[in-house]
């Protein structure tokens, strides 16, 4: 509660901050801009102030608390029509309206969304229409110079908008702010090829004037049309991985939680490594669907207190081929499917192999180590910090382990003995000792061999 109030008021804090930024920045433009309107420049606003505001109220479904409109080209096409029609405030007056005349915030009565969205618009209006008119100056009128101009206005919008809203959802969503901002600006990148189409709607304004009003509109549903089906793409696969996840959660109740910890940890490993949102994506979703070849394991095996005997470890091992399988049958995620085998995972060491698999791979073995499973009681963090360091090099990708430790030892997070999650009643307790580090035991001792031998490695 008291970190909720603390984010809150960080919030507002922030809100504030930006609110008193833009309020400079327009303040500034209204000393240095004209004020004049012409009857060019009053007939403009009014016809991209309503279509604008059409498009902001037919955003499409949100995503970490931000959305996505058609808005954007109506943006773009305005720094074209009044730079032609000289009056610089024109964007900021479009952009305002988008935001303050948004009937979700307006009827959920969210003024600090509103005030926050107003200001953000603003200040990356005023840096692309600075950007705009500063090329359009500097390079000409033509055809090319106006394209080149427009490509960077809207990436200088996108980007400044981008870094702003981060702000706030990074608070509220309690997640780092370049994590977040890595996702905000692959989103909002998606919008970046109808940000130039902008330009073009603003040359046909200028061209039939008010007559075009109907068709700005097309375009406007195509880019809705275009999100809603992106998005509609992305809810269909995680529904799709979640159904199998909770199949394999109800066979497996034991280590129910565990590939989502296992996602979360990949993540941590991704976003220290520098990944995009895309590929931070297909990781989440590998490592999601890592443990999913146990489902042709039987129950007795897979939560079988005592070491597996050889056959038992051999059927055991086939899940692995069986995940891998899966994964490179899903269009999505056969980019990363690999091999989740110890022995690809560690080739990932001296760079020759996707290292995909190695993430998960330590992220799972510190799961594993860090819950009570059937055989051990969960190890202390420190254990498993040190297990992972012994076998960087040889058993897991070093450059995975650091990243992992360093990303967990910055969030000031606790896992393993006395910080665990997840609560079961065990049939037979847990003995506090015991080997194997992937939730399934280990080989009997009279039944050597080489599955014995990999086994021996994992304590």
């Amino acid at each position: 509660m008291t970190h909720l109030r603390t984010s809150e008021s960080k919030i507002r804090a922030i809100v504030l901050l930006v609110s008193f930024g833009a309020l400079a920045a327009v303040s500034l433009c209204v000393a240095l801009a004209p004020l004049e309107m012409s009857s060019g420049v009053v007939g403009a606003l009014l016809v991209l102030c309503a279509v604008a505001i059409a498009a902001t109220n037919l955003e499409v479904l949100p995503i970490s608390n931000f959305a996505m409109s058609g808005n954007v080209m109506i943006l773009t096409a305005s720094l074209v029509i009044f730079h032609d029609l000289n009056w610089f405030l024109g964007p900021i007056i479009v952009g305002l309206c988008c935001a303050v005349f948004d009937f979700v915030h307006l009827r959920a009565r969210e003024w600090q969304k509103i005030a926050f969205n107003a200001s953000a618009d603003t200040i990356a209006l005023i840096a692309a229409a600075t950007v705009f008119w500063g090329l359009a100056s500097a390079l000409g009128s033509d055809s090319v110079d106006l394209i080149v101009a427009t490509s960077v206005a809207a990436l200088a919008y996108l980007v400044t908008n981008s870094t702003l809203v981060s702000l706030p959802v990074s608070l509220s969503s309690n997640e780092a702010y370049r994590t977040v901002l890595r996702k905000v600006v692959a989103f909002d990148m998606s919008a970046y090829p109808f940000a130039v189409l902008g330009l073009g709607l603003g040359w046909v304004y200028l061209e039939l004037g008010a007559a075009v009003v109907p068709l700005l509109v097309v375009p406007i549903l195509i880019a809705r049309r275009t999100f809603a089906s992106y998005l509609e793409l992305r809810t269909a696969q995680e529904q799709t991985i979640e159904t199998l996840i909770l199949a394999l959660e109800a066979k497996d109740r034991y280590t129910a939680g565990h590939a989502q910890r296992v996602a979360m940890f990949s993540e941590y490993v991704g976003t220290e490594l520098g990944f995009g949102q895309s590929r931070m994506e297909r990781l989440r979703y590998a490592a999601l669907m890592h443990d999913i070849g146990k489902l042709i394991v039987p129950n007795q095996i897979l939560n079988k207190p005592g070491r597996l005997t050889e056959s038992e470890y051999a059927r055991v091992q086939k899940h692995e081929g069986v995940s891998v399988e899966l994964l490179r049958r899903i269009d999505f995620l056969a980019p990363v499917a690999g091999d989740t085998t110890t022995e690809a995972a560690t080739a990932a060491v001296d760079g020759d192999a996707l290292v995909e698999p190695a993430i998960i791979h330590v992220a799972d073995a510190f799961d594993a180590m860090t819950s009570t499973r059937s055989y051990r009681k969960a190890l202390s963090q420190e254990t498993a910090f040190t297990e992972l360091r012994d076998g960087a090099g040889t058993q897991f990708n070093i450059q995975c382990v650091e990243a992992l430790i360093v990303a967990i030892e910055r969030r000031e997070e606790q896992y393993g003995a006395g910080f665990e999650v997840d609560g079961h009643h065990w049939e037979v307790a847990p003995p506090e000792a015991g080997t194997g580090s992937a939730g399934l035991g280990d080989v009997l001792p009279d039944a050597r061999g080489e599955a014995a031998r990999q086994r021996a490695t994992k304590k």
